[in-house]
């Protein structure tokens, strides 16, 4: 059954939390769900088989939870504070964290703001180089508005099928605004395990970045940014790193 986390400043995030001993916080990324990356992947099966609870929030913006339309909305520290009120729901101290593609960059900014609170750090599907940070705002803005293609095909390959499916445009566009930029960084002391497919190009360098800072990296072979999450490989690795 959903339940609802409440900033004080009333936005309310959507999470479910599946039962089981020292949950996991599963954060998805940008454009998706907490169901369709977590649930239709195989990841909150796979923890209960390894009896560990999942807790699934949808972030802002996204899915079941409140959509504001300002970029400082999407600051990556007000990601991470929902996060927070979540934790704070449930009565959770100190968890284990999974994150996807933007959402490695979320639990990033969580692990800054709480670094107390997140024992280990699973971050996949991200590399030092931000995505939106390399977008043009107006290109971005005249695409969503009016359709024009823009020069980079990224945009359109990522806002393209958003825009077709009706979610809420305008809430996706203040999170490009509001997030472009975030990073990796991670307090020093937490133990983080780096994950990418082979052929995704958004992770690129992320195996140096790793290197540097004494981190554990897996390589996921022939695997894109869209099916590396369904890799077995990477649901192993990630919870034996955990256990």
């Amino acid at each position: 059954m959903t339940d609802f986390a409440r900033r004080l400043d009333g936005v309310r995030i959507a999470f479910d939390a599946a039962p089981g001993a020292r949950p996991v916080l599963l954060v998805h990324g940008f454009a998706s769900t907490a169901e369709v990356t977590w649930g239709g992947s195989g990841w909150v099966r796979a923890l209960a088989e390894a009896q560990r609870g999942a807790i699934t929030p949808d972030l802002r913006g996204h899915g079941r939870s409140d959509k504001p339309h300002h970029a400082a909305d999407y600051e990556p520290r007000q990601l991470a504070a929902d996060l927070v009120v979540v934790l704070d729901t449930l009565e959770l101290e100190r968890v284990d964290v999974i994150g996807y593609s933007m959402g490695s960059r979320v639990v990033a900014a969580l692990a800054r703001l709480v670094p107390e609170r997140v024992h280990r750090l699973v971050l996949g599907g991200a590399g030092p180089i931000e995505l939106f940070a390399t977008w043009d705002a107006d290109a971005v803005n005249r695409f969503v508005a009016h359709g024009d293609l823009p020069a980079d095909p990224t945009i359109a390959a990522v806002l393209g099928p958003i825009i077709a499916s009706g979610a809420d445009l305008d809430a996706l566009v203040a999170c490009v605004q509001g997030f472009a930029g975030s990073t990796l960084d991670v307090p020093a002391g937490i133990p983080q395990l780096f994950v990418a497919g082979g052929a995704d190009p958004i992770t690129a360098g992320i195996a140096t970045l790793a290197a540097d800072r004494g981190a554990r990296y897996l390589e996921l072979p022939g695997r894109t940014h869209l099916n590396a999450l369904t890799s077995r490989e990477f649901r192993e690795a990630a919870l034996q790193f955990l256990a």
